[in-house]
């Protein structure tokens, strides 16, 4: 059973937080699985620098909050190595159904083992509080790389998108589509090299329930029409948000722009980008066919796989090549004072894991 717009009448699949015609956003607040409540009387407290979390994981710092929950740097007592470490929402943890589908997901996210791919690794629980362990990447992510930057070079912005399409093509010869490509999920580690982040969450989390306020799947503005619409996708979702990412780099802003999510999504399902050359004169016919093709609204008129969008790219690479350098950490003068407190951390806590493990 369908949902009907309340604005255009339109039918919607049930599981869409989107009208596919008129991009109005729904109201889905009442659907909560039966254990959401249950699980939000018994949070699980903040973690702080150098405490202990699952007797196992050493704090070191917070890294930022996601769609999906809170996301820790932490250091591995039992292999001392860094981690990443996301806290999963309990609105998201409290269904069963999930964890299991997001499990499942897990075991084949696993398997993509590539150089521009951050490595996924265990699902696990913590008195009653569930946690994923993925590969701590050192470096910044391309948001933060483009909000400073602005208008990123040419010859910059195809290297990123060529070693992001890379890691998109082994994933998707595994069948497994991100969902949710975003500048935040990608990081361009200490060697200057982008790397994809949390692969296999985003298709875990689409169902029923999973698309009210607080858990929309996919961030609007990185979002395919059939994704906004709540139809069925496939690879060539993850086409259209890195022709979004690519279009970000060079312009330094978002070809689908609104005040709110909902005007977004309208942005989204009817309107067609300012065209790049508009908003920057050396971008090449060539460049601009490839991120036209990218965003095709219909599915069927995009690439018909991420290998034809690469093989464009490295096909006028050598005309926008670069003499710059990707910074290998963020250039701020205060960069080093602000990460003195962080690194002393990192060896106390070290220091005492290896003194826990002696005595112990």
């Amino acid at each position: 059973m369908g949902v009907d717009c309340p604005k255009c009448n339109f039918e919607n699949p049930e599981d869409t937080a989107y009208c596919g015609k008129c991009g109005t956003k729904f109201d889905l607040s009442g659907d909560i699985p039966p254990s959401y409540t249950e699980t939000l009387e018994t949070p699980k407290e903040k973690l702080t620098t150098g405490s202990t979390f699952a007797e196992r994981f050493q704090i070191i710092e917070e890294l930022g909050i996601g769609g999906m929950g809170k996301v820790y740097r932490a250091l591995d007592k039992k292999l001392m190595e860094e981690v990443a470490l996301k806290l999963i929402k309990p609105e998201i943890a409290s269904d069963k159904k999930v964890i299991e589908r997001f499990r499942n997901e897990l075991k084949i996210a696993r398997k993509i083992v590539h150089k521009n791919i951050g490595r996924m690794y265990e699902l696990m629980e913590d008195e009653g509080a569930h946690y994923i362990t993925m590969e701590y990447v050192p470096g910044e992510d391309l948001k933060s790389f483009i909000k400073r930057s602005g208008q990123l070079a040419i010859g910059t912005s195809l290297r990123i998108t060529k070693q992001v399409a890379e890691g998109l093509a082994e994933a998707h010869r595994l069948r497994v589509v991100h969902r949710d490509l975003k500048p935040s999920n990608v990081m361009i580690d200490k060697e200057g090299s982008a790397r994809i982040m949390d692969f296999g969450i985003a298709r875990s989390l689409r169902g029923k329930g999973l698309t009210r306020e607080g858990t929309a799947i996919g961030t609007p503005a990185y979002m395919s029409p059939e994704q906004a619409g709540g139809e069925d996708m496939d690879h060539r979702t993850d086409i259209w948000s890195l022709g979004v990412v690519l279009y970000e780099m060079l312009t330094g802003q978002l070809p689908f722009k609104g005040k709110n999510e909902q005007a977004v999504i309208h942005s989204i399902l009817k309107d067609e980008p300012e065209p790049l050359i508009g908003l920057r004169s050396e971008v090449t016919v060539e460049l601009g066919k490839i991120v036209e093709k990218a965003l095709a609204k219909s599915p069927d008129k995009r690439y018909t796989n991420i290998d034809e969008m690469l093989a464009d790219i490295r096909s006028i690479e050598k005309e926008h090549e670069t003499k710059e350098v990707i910074p290998k950490v963020p250039v701020l003068k205060d960069l080093w004072r602000r990460r003195v407190p962080q690194i002393l951390g990192v060896y106390i806590i070290a220091a005492k894991a290896i003194v826990e493990l002696v005595s112990g």
